[in-house]
């Protein structure tokens, strides 16, 4: 399995073409349902893949959490993902996924990994209200394979904010400062609901005004009509919009790709797009200036994010 993930940055290409590549693993079968569902992380976020260490337990911890594990010096949370969905299974995990987001490492237990899927953004659809009501909203895009099987990818944002890993502290958005202009709006476009609330809490606690979407192809056809609207209306669309705010993770279409839309379009000109993602590597920085994007902020850092886009809509 190392030898799929190797050279995870050289990855990062695909996504200029709204490609991306994921690695497939299962948590066993559920007794509930009989059924052996089939997840998937983001390669990109993949640093290694092992049978599971020494587990250290430590008190006071969420309960789908195990505890600590030693890599290369270093103490890393690990998560017990079947616990997490409260999944009933008669199978003990056996594999750890250690992830990277925003520089935070953790570990994931699972049961099994299975290949590495490449595919196109567009074919990740939203999930259906009714999986994401069972799911706990764990889901943020689902795609099927030729043998019908389908392939769910998974929240990891959300699951690492409801562990306790990203700092959630109401005094966080408390020190947010408001800004001084008046009538700024700023459009958001990203799959996590715990990044979209984050999001909206900051620009609440700046008093920016502000619209969203749950996807690239969702925010493409929403700002394409506030220019048709701003062109009809004979008005520069700057006037009504002032930062676009884009994650890279998204189905059907991925940041990058809505920010090579939006650069492509005239009318934008003068209104910049601020790449907002736990995609931390300095590849995927660098992609992102490749494609037109102005700035990049990491994700769950409320005070940077208002303090770059204070900068902005100034």
């Amino acid at each position: 399995m190392s030898d799929l993930l190797r050279n995870i940055d050289a990855r990062t290409k695909l996504a200029g073409t709204n490609k991306l590549e994921i690695l497939m693993f299962t948590l066993g079968r559920d007794t509930r349902t009989e059924r052996q569902e089939i997840f998937g992380i983001n390669v990109f976020k993949v640093r290694e893949v092992m049978r599971i260490p020494a587990i250290t337990r430590a008190p006071e911890m969420p309960a789908a959490v195990e505890g600590m594990v030693s890599l290369r010096g270093a103490l890393v949370p690990v998560i017990n993902l079947a616990k997490y969905i409260r999944m009933e299974t008669d199978c003990k995990p056996e594999i750890m996924i250690v992830t990277e987001y925003n520089g935070h490492t953790q570990g994931f237990l699972v049961k099994a990994v299975d290949n590495i899927l490449r595919l196109d953004w567009s074919a990740m659809r939203v999930p259906p209200a009714m999986l994401m009501a069972e799911m706990g909203g764990m889901v943020t895009a689902i795609t099927e394979l030729k043998d019908k099987r389908l392939v769910m990818l998974l929240d990891v944002e959300k699951v690492l904010a409801e562990t306790g890993h990203f700092d959630s502290d109401e005094l966080i958005f408390k020190s947010v400062q408001p800004i001084t202009q008046q009538n700024r709006t700023v459009f958001f476009a990203d799959d996590s609901s715990v990044a979209r609330n984050q999001i909206s809490r900051t620009l609440d606690a700046m008093h920016v005004k502000h619209l969203s979407a749950i996807n690239g192809r969702q925010a493409w056809v929403e700002l394409a009509k506030m220019a048709d609207y701003a062109e009809s209306a004979n008005l520069p669309l700057k006037n009504l919009l002032q930062v676009i705010l884009t994650d890279v993770e998204m189905p059907e279409m991925d940041g990058y790709m809505l920010t090579r839309k939006i650069k492509a379009d005239k009318r934008f000109n003068g209104i910049p797009v601020l790449m907002h993602s736990s995609l931390s590597s300095a590849s995927n920085k660098q992609l992102g200036k490749s494609v037109g994007v102005d700035e990049y902020v990491p994700k769950f850092e409320p005070q940077k994010l208002s303090q770059t886009l204070a900068r902005l809509l100034a």
